[in-house]
C-alpha cells in the first residue's frame, strides 16, 4: 500500500478503539503496521474493522522472551504505540524507558483516557467520561433535555486516536532534527478538551450566551438545525450567512414580512414553527434535489450506509470496500503520494512467522517457541 508515510515503521500493542484507530491512520497513509496481539487473542469488538492495513504477530508479553522478542522488534521500528492504563508496560519491562534505550530513536506513543499523570490517571473510564470532565459533553443537547451522547467520536476518536497520530507525526518531525525520540502522552481528556478550543472563543466573546440547545451552533438557532420531512426522515439546515438564508428561504418557499427577523432570538420559537412547517410537506429527497446546484445549506441526513452511496461520495470515492466491508477510504488524499485501498483487518497471529523471520530467527526456532506458548 502506497502513501506518503510509506517505509514507516509502527508497532502497535493491540487495544480497544483509540489506540487502533490511530494506527489506523497510519497505516492508511501507508505506514508499515505490525500489530501485537495475545498469544490467545481473538476480536475484541464484532466486525471491527479498525484493525486493516496490518500485519498481526501473537506474542505472550508477560513471558520474558515475549518482551525480549517485542524489543527486537522495537529495534528496527520507528514507532511504537500502546493503549493500557498507566504502569501495565513497564510492568511487563517493555515501557519507554526500556524501549528507548534500545532504540533512542523511538517515538512511544501513549494513549490513555486520563493522561500519564494526574489524580484519575489510574481510574477505569470510557469516551463518555472523558468527554464529560474535558467539558465537551455539557454543551451538546437540546434545551431543557440531558445532554446527548455523541457516539464514542469525541472521546474514542477524535481527541483520542486522531490526536495521537499527530502527536506521534509531530514527534517524527522533531527526530528529523534533533535524532531523538520521545514519549507521546495522549489522553483523551486533553485531546477532547481541545476540541471545544472554538466554543470557549465563543463563550468569552459573548457568542455563546445561553444554555444547551439555546445558541448559535448548538440546534438553537432554527437556521442550523435539524427538520423532519414529510417521510419521518431528516434534512440538516445550516445557512448561517445572510446570502445562503436567504437561498434557504427561496428554496422552501418562505417569505414575507411577517417572518420573524432571525437576528432576533425572542423570533426563533416562531421561525423554527414555519421552517419546520415547510420541512415537513415534502420528503427528505425532495428537499435535496430541491436544494441541489443552490447554496441553501440544505442536506439529506443520511444514515451510514446511505452516505456510502451518494452522488458526491461516490464521485470522490469516499467510501470503500475492504473484505466485504464498506467503511471510510483512507484520508486525507495527497496527489504525489497517494493511499491505497486499505487491506483487511488480519486474524490474530496471522503473521507471526514472517515478522519473526525478519528479527532472524528460523522455522525450527519459530516452532519452538510456538510449542513454548511465547507466540502464535
Amino acid at each position: 500500500m502506497g502513501g506518503p508515510l510509506a517505509g514507516l515503521r509502527v508497532v502497535e500493542l493491540a487495544g480497544l478503539a483509540p489506540a487502533p484507530f490511530g494506527c489506523m491512520v497510519l497505516a492508511d497513509l501507508g505506514a508499515s503496521v505490525v500489530r501485537v496481539d495475545r498469544v490467545s487473542g481473538g476480536a475484541a469488538v464484532p466486525g471491527d474493522v479498525l484493525g486493516r492495513g496490518r500485519r498481526s504477530i501473537g506474542l505472550d508479553l508477560r513471558r520474558p522472551e515475549g518482551a525480549d522478542l517485542l524489543l527486537r522488534l522495537v529495534e528496527r521500528s520507528d514507532v511504537l504505540v500502546e493503549g493500557f492504563r498507566p504502569g501495565v508496560v513497564e510492568r511487563l519491562g517493555v515501557g519507554p524507558a526500556r524501549c528507548l534505550a534500545r532504540n533512542p530513536r523511538l517515538v512511544y506513543g501513549r494513549m490513555t483516557g486520563w493522561g500519564q499523570d494526574g489524580p484519575l490517571a489510574g481510574r477505569a473510564g470510557h469516551d463518555i467520561d472523558y468527554v464529560a470532565v474535558a467539558g465537551a459533553l455539557e454543551p451538546i443537547g437540546r434545551a431543557g433535555a440531558p445532554p446527548t451522547v455523541p457516539l464514542n467520536l469525541v472521546g474514542d476518536f477524535g481527541g483520542g486516536g486522531l490526536l495521537l497520530a499527530v502527536g506521534v507525526l509531530a514527534a517524527l518531525y522533531e527526530r528529523e532534527r534533533s535524532g531523538r525520540g520521545q514519549v507521546v502522552d495522549a489522553g483523551m481528556v486533553d485531546g477532547a478538551a481541545l476540541l471545544t478550543t472554538f466554543l470557549h472563543g465563543m463563550k468569552a466573546a459573548g457568542a455563546w450566551p445561553g444554555g444547551r440547545g439555546a445558541n448559535l451552533l448548538d440546534g438553537g438557532a432554527p437556521f442550523y438545525d435539524v427538520y423532519e420531512a414529510a417521510d419521518g426522515r431528516y434534512v440538516a439546515v445550516g445557512a448561517l450567512e445572510d446570502g445562503f438564508y436567504a437561498e434557504l428561504l427561496a428554496v422552501l418557499g418562505l417569505a414575507g414580512p411577517d417572518l420573524p427577523d432571525r437576528r432576533d432570538p425572542a423570533g426563533w420559537p416562531e421561525l423554527r414553527r414555519r421552517i419546520a412547517a415547510a420541512v415537513a410537506t415534502r420528503t427528505r429527497d425532495e428537499w435535496a434535489a430541491l436544494a441541489e446546484g443552490t447554496d441553501a445549506c440544505l442536506a439529506p441526513v443520511l444514515t451510514p450506509e446511505e452516505a456510502a452511496g451518494h452522488a458526491h461520495n461516490a464521485a470522490r470515492g469516499t467510501f470503500v470496500e475492504v473484505g466485504g466491508v464498506t467503511q471510510p477510504a483512507p484520508a486525507p488524499r495527497f496527489d504525489r503520494t497517494p493511499a491505497g485501498t486499505p487491506t483487511a483487518p488480519p486474524s490474530v497471529g496471522q503473521h507471526t512467522a514472517e515478522v519473526l523471520a525478519e528479527l532472524g530467527l528460523a522455522g525450527p526456532e519459530v516452532e519452538e517457541l510456538r510449542r513454548a506458548g511465547v507466540v502464535g
